[in-house]
């Protein structure tokens, strides 16, 4: 009885959207590729049973949906009790498409086939559609899914998925592109309105409750048996099943007598990685639907790959939109950005990091309130900085660390202005005071600081720079930019303003962005700022490059995270002595580069020192110790060491936490392999990917991040996939990222 339709809308759509998916992973026309879209969770704050009937008025066709022209009944069942409903329709629809096209497809409609399968006891309609049209050419698989809300079971929820398989389409790619990209986005949106639409079709008539399901026993007077109706819809012919008995019972409720449930309005995503779509518009803001899909996709391969130790919504999606939402860039430079993170414990920098008292008097930039949009307004008095004093009081590292902070305090401001403002605000406005800016600062080592601290600013904190005021700017300035241009991202780029004297006093200038109440009074206005006005730093406080350069190794050296390299023939491997046969082995690490084979080995007897020369056969230097080999070639597995977990294959990018119980005392080593990528299963010939490995050398080298601690048994609480301790630093951090479970008796690797 109850079907939908603005999912196969959406089906025709990613039918007539081929090129766009070819054109924008630049595939070649005609050949096989798959795509899938991923819709979040949409809510709906009715009854199940009140949607279910507002979705019952789309058949057998739907005026809100021009296109939708007709749908035929294959085939209907009901079971004796009627808590169960399953229909299968075939819906016939007049694609927006030019006619010429049409003719040269052999087409004047398209057509699809829709199950649906109706559970009144559990409250749930899944849709599975696919495509009958063009079967030959493109394959399009959708599952839709109409649920009760986990939280408020007066609220119903819907979600959606669907695969497209093109194989060819008649070399009309770019036309149908347009056709595509048209269609696509209004029939997504479309769905929830039509439902809307139905549910004040229905308040308008009263009808504003309907009783859930009770079982009840099956009418005499109604027999329930399977109806077939053949699928030649040539006269359409609608067979619908009648009413159960309770539907006849429908009621008026009186406004106010089913309150909703206290929920706010922007959901928070529930802990299966399920977005829902007012989350997303309240927190994210307004993305189209294909945005949503890869935020989505991207956010559930972090889950499924980094288990528990994602970042927030808000900092995967400014990774996709520094790479115009390609998942596969986005995820290659947000990777990166995890493994730095992780590597120098930037996400306790804001605990862990005191500014030294020089940067307090002498670094001229601070917070200031917030611009007319909300975002957190960071003051910069650069032509005030004494540069080359900081630099050589200073270093690179400390300065680097302290611009680090700042971004790390800008992310906090957002999420707090976000909550104050209630609208998404990702990004900060920084305002920059050139003046004073003459040659000294273009002092070279200085200028070198600065590039670098742009570059790493830059890789790990993209889309964060909302706005970018520079006042005042001196004849200097145009060799400045033409230096440090070059280093920052062109969209970036478009977001600087730039006034020369006083002209930011004029129309379209300051005022036009921050309010007039909160303009520094440095720059005219009458609010006081607390930056410091800087001066140069006191000779006094310089130091020698010794000094310096052992402050940065301690600087970038405090981490828990030791790295290795793994090459074809030399594995890294670690040794771990036991004396407590009740000991815990946790270990945590992720793989940068390559993919590995991770085993534990347990030895009575100790391996001889460590030998380092293979690296030299692949005539690459590395610092010491990061590539280290136990296990004499002349060891037996079996007799003088043997396995004591099955061996784990680890992809690139994968995050991996796990434990070992250990049974004996003795010495256990913990060993990271080269894994060999095997050839392709579907056919003969190699892969593209396999013979570009061969000839290159860096092909053969792996790389992975490591932290490894014994526990005493009394200290080891949690599972295995949620390290925790009550002494352990690592387990802290662990505890910090990663939900807490039962514990159990068994070891296990977690991923």
């Amino acid at each position: 009885m109850y079907s939908r339709f603005a999912e196969v809308n959406f089906l025709v759509v990613f039918l007539y959207r081929s090129s766009l998916f070819v054109s924008v992973l630049g595939s070649v026309v005609g050949s096989t590729m798959v795509q899938k879209y991923q819709s979040p969770v949409r809510v709906y704050k009715h009854p199940f049973e009140l949607v279910m009937a507002a979705y019952e008025r789309r058949f057998p066709t739907c005026h809100l949906i021009p296109m939708f022209v007709d749908s035929d009944v294959i085939s209907e069942e009901t079971s004796e009790d009627r808590s169960f409903h399953r229909i299968e329709r075939r819906c016939k629809l007049d694609v927006d498409a030019p006619r010429l096209l049409k003719r040269i497809a052999g087409v004047d409609y398209v057509y699809f086939i829709q199950k649906n399968s109706l559970n009144h006891r559990e409250r749930t309609l899944h849709i599975e559609s696919h495509n009958e049209t063009f079967s030959n050419r493109v394959i399009i698989h959708e599952l839709c899914c109409y649920s009760v809300h986990p939280e408020n079971e007066e609220w119903t929820c819907f979600e959606q998925s669907a695969s497209l398989d093109i194989k060819s389409f008649f070399g009309f790619e770019s036309t149908v592109e347009k056709i595509a990209m048209k269609q696509y986005a209004s029939s997504i949106k479309k769905g929830k309105e039509i439902i809307e639409y139905y549910l004040r079709e229905l308040e308008e008539e009263g009808i504003t409750c309907i009783p859930r399901w009770c079982p009840c026993p099956p009418s005499p007077t109604k027999p329930l048996v399977p109806v077939v109706i053949p699928a030649l819809p040539i006269t359409p012919t609608i067979t619908i099943e009648a009413p159960p008995e309770n539907m006849n019972e429908i009621q008026v409720c009186k406004e106010g007598s089913s309150p909703p449930g206290s929920l706010n309005d922007a959901l928070v995503a529930s802990p299966d990685d399920k977005l829902d779509a007012d989350y997303i518009k309240r927190y994210l803001g307004d993305l189209t639907p294909l945005q949503e899909s890869c935020l989505i996709r991207l956010r559930r391969w972090l889950q499924e790959t980094h288990k528990g130790k994602i970042p927030k919504d808000e900092h995967i999606l400014r990774f996709l939109r520094a790479r115009d939402f390609n998942i596969d860039k986005a995820r290659e430079i947000l990777c990166q950005s995890l493994t730095w993170r992780k590597q120098h414990q930037v996400d306790y920098l804001l605990d862990t990091w005191s500014s030294p008292q020089v940067l307090h008097d002498y670094y001229t930039g601070g917070w200031h309130h917030h611009d007319n949009d909300g975002r957190p307004l960071y003051i910069l008095r650069l032509g005030h900085m004494d540069t080359k004093g900081l630099v050589r009081a200073l270093g690179e590292e400390s300065l680097l660390r302290h611009v680090l902070s700042i971004n790390e305090e800008g992310l906090r401001r957002c999420e707090e202005n976000t909550k104050v403002f209630g609208r998404p605000i990702s990004c900060w406005t920084c305002l920059v005071d050139l003046e004073g800016l003459n040659m000294r600062h273009l002092w070279r080592p200085g200028v070198k600081a600065l590039l670098r601290i742009i570059e790493v600013v830059e890789a790990n904190y993209p889309e964060t720079l909302g706005r970018l005021l520079i006042l005042r700017a001196p004849r200097v300035f145009p060799v400045l930019w033409t230096l440090v241009s070059p280093f920052i991202d062109e969209n970036t780029r478009k977001k600087f303003l730039i006034y020369a004297g006083n002209d930011y006093q004029g129309p379209g200038g300051l005022v036009d962005y921050i309010d007039k109440e909160i303009i520094p009074d440095f720059l005219g206005g009458e609010c006081m700022c607390e930056v410091p006005e800087g001066g140069l730093v006191p000779k006094s406080l310089y130091r020698t490059a010794e000094e310096l350069e052992n402050d940065e190794i301690r600087l970038w050296t405090e981490t828990i995270y030791q790295s290795a390299s793994i090459f074809k023939g030399a594995p890294h491997e670690l040794l771990i002595e036991i004396i407590d046969a009740a000991s815990v082995i946790t270990w945590d690490f992720d793989v940068c580069k390559g993919d590995v084979i991770f085993n534990i080995y347990h030895s009575k007897r100790a391996p001889q020192p460590p030998r380092k020369d293979p690296l030299a056969t692949h005539s690459i230097t590395s610092p010491a110790g990061n590539n280290v080999q136990l296990i004499d070639k002349s060891w037996m597995l079996g007799q003088d060491y043997s396995m004591v977990e099955s061996p784990l294959t680890c992809k690139e990018g994968e995050s991996v936490q796990g434990s070992h119980v250990t049974r004996w005392p003795g010495f256990y080593i913990l060993q990271w392999k080269f894994h060999s990528m095997p050839a392709c299963a579907t056919t003969n010939l190699p892969r593209v990917d396999d013979v570009l490995a061969t000839l290159q050398v860096s092909s053969h080298k792996c790389k992975v991040m490591y932290y490894t601690e014994v526990l005493g048994s009394e200290d080891f609480r949690g599972s295995m996939t949620s390290l925790e301790s009550s002494h352990s630093g690592f387990s802290q951090l662990s505890a910090a990222t990663t939900a807490s479970s039962q514990s159990q008796s068994s070891s296990m690797i977690s991923r």
